[in-house]
């Protein structure tokens, strides 16, 4: 199934490196800024005292590479493109950034996050306040599906840092409840998401309203080259820490798929693994949000415990199926590429791609739920006949082998 590409691939890995280099190569040389130290200790980056104390009461022992060299950047006030796999730190890294360089003594918004998920939002708001405990910070999370007079209340009443997404953190700063005066530095998470064509235009209507002295700091898992053509229009010399593309597999995450043939017989094969997925806490993927709920319903049909969560339901109905599932009574999650990019959950140790994503891109995001911060993970992809192009594109996008799922599969987890 490695073998040679099958007939219409879509990825061409060439033509992707061709023009990313082309895009380095030619006037990038004066457009990016190379920083090359690199900080092995939380301690050698000179960090207010009381930011330390909450990195280490959050649980940081030493920092992962992209920490060990995208914070000190950041805190210096240097417009950064960071660029690092996903479950890596890139979250701290910008949150360290913005608590250093924040004025407490002045209760007003001067740090702007934007994000493409609700849940991503909240999970950053959530790092944020861990992180800045000692430093009395101030956060809040505009995202739609919530009150906006509640958000205009706490706006008004003061806050350091508003984590939101685009179309309601456009919306207060168009009713005035969010002002932008003492804005100072405003970071874009996942930025191949942010820059596609579903946001571009907030972005850019945002970007607008903010002084224009703003630093900007733009992270993600995966950089295409159009998203840094894109933020060249917003940016000043940017540090550049960029990771190559076929390094941006995630260690420590067994992947495996297996030959499922016919889309029908996917279920049976979910359901054969439903007492190893329980073992563990486990995240499924399916392509559609119809498909999350035919899904669910046919777990349950037959006994197996599920929870599932996607767009269309409520934002209440969202953080209490997260809260189940972050507390551990919830074992088994189906969702959509949704919250590929928003679950944050130690525990997840397996999951299954039971339709593979439909952009290569989208892979690394969903994979990285599992293995967080260095621990081991699996990933299981259901693989069709018609789905053998896309686990192609796949590895040769990561430039990876994904191997057939052995018979010990509860060995490995």
């Amino acid at each position: 199934m490695a073998g040679a590409a099958p007939e219409g691939s879509q990825f061409d890995a060439r033509q992707f490196d061709a023009k990313m280099n082309e895009l380095l190569s030619t006037d990038g040389q004066e457009f990016f800024t190379s920083y090359d130290e690199v900080y092995e200790s939380f301690d050698s980056m000179r960090l207010h005292e009381n930011l330390l104390r909450g990195i280490y009461a959050y649980g940081f022992e030493k920092p992962s590479a992209i920490q060990q060299r995208g914070i000190v950047p950041f805190c210096k006030g240097l417009d950064v493109i960071q660029q690092a796999q996903s479950g890596t730190g890139k979250t701290a890294t910008f949150c360290s950034g913005i608590l250093q360089q924040l004025d407490y003594e002045l209760v007003q918004c001067q740090a702007l996050v934007l994000a493409p998920t609700r849940e991503l939002a909240q999970q950053i708001e959530k790092v944020m306040r861990a992180l800045g405990d000692y430093l009395n910070v101030k956060v809040h999370a505009c995202v739609g599906g919530t009150s906006v007079r509640e958000d205009q209340r706490i706006l008004q009443a003061g806050v350091h840092v508003v984590v939101g997404t685009p179309g309601r953190v456009f919306d207060m700063l168009r009713r005035q409840s969010l002002r932008p005066d003492y804005i100072k530095m405003f970071v874009l998470d996942e930025a191949d998401e942010m820059l596609s064509r579903g946001f571009k235009d907030q972005i850019y209507d945002i970007f607008q309203l903010l002084p224009a002295k703003v630093q900007v700091g733009v992270f993600s898992a995966t950089m295409p080259p159009e998203a840094l053509e894109i933020t060249r229009k917003f940016m000043n010399k940017p540090v550049r820490i960029l990771v190559k593309r076929d390094e941006l597999t995630l260690e420590g995450i067994k992947q495996f798929y297996v030959n499922v043939e016919k889309e029908e017989w996917k279920l049976e094969t979910l359901c054969d693994l439903y007492e190893t997925l329980a073992i563990t806490q486990s995240v499924i993927f399916v392509n559609t949000r119809r498909k999350v709920d035919w899904l669910t319903d046919k777990m349950r049909g037959r006994d197996h415990t599920v929870s599932a969560t996607h767009g269309d339901m409520d934002q209440n109905t969202r953080d209490i199926i997260m809260r189940e599932f972050r507390s551990g009574s919830s074992r088994v999650l189906i969702t959509t590429d949704l919250l590929a990019r928003g679950i944050d959950v130690q525990q997840v140790s397996l999951v299954i791609n039971f339709d593979l994503p439909t952009q290569p891109e989208n892979y690394l995001h969903r994979i990285g739920r599992s293995g967080r911060f260095g621990r081991k993970g699996v990933a299981i992809n259901f693989v069709t006949k018609d789905d053998e192009r896309m686990l192609f594109d796949i590895q040769k996008f990561y430039n990876v082998q994904v191997e057939e799922l052995p018979s010990n599969i509860a060995d490995l987890l």
